[in-house]
């Protein structure tokens, strides 16, 4: 990636617009999409077991763990948080 570019945050305004639904259909390849869809599982699935097992939810501890950005940690957290995966 070009230097100054966060994936992270990249990430998260894809997720947005998964939100959003059919308008993503027409701003992405599908490919693409199924392939972030599927790594954001997969880090989720890193996420709930690594918080219910520590009790901890530091983004910065979340990050070095998964090897992303502050930002992107706190963002999963929110995320799983919304969605009742994390109690």
């Amino acid at each position: 990636m070009g230097e100054g570019v966060d994936p992270t945050q990249m990430c998260q305004s894809l997720v947005e617009k998964v939100a959003r639904g059919r308008q993503l259909q027409a701003e992405t390849d599908p490919g693409l999409l199924m392939l972030f869809e599927d790594w954001l599982e997969e880090l989720e699935g890193e996420v709930v077991p690594w918080v219910k097992e520590s009790s901890r939810r530091e983004p910065r501890e979340l990050a070095q763990k998964l090897g992303i950005s502050e930002a992107g940690a706190a963002f999963l957290l929110r995320k799983l948080q919304r969605e009742g995966r994390l109690s």
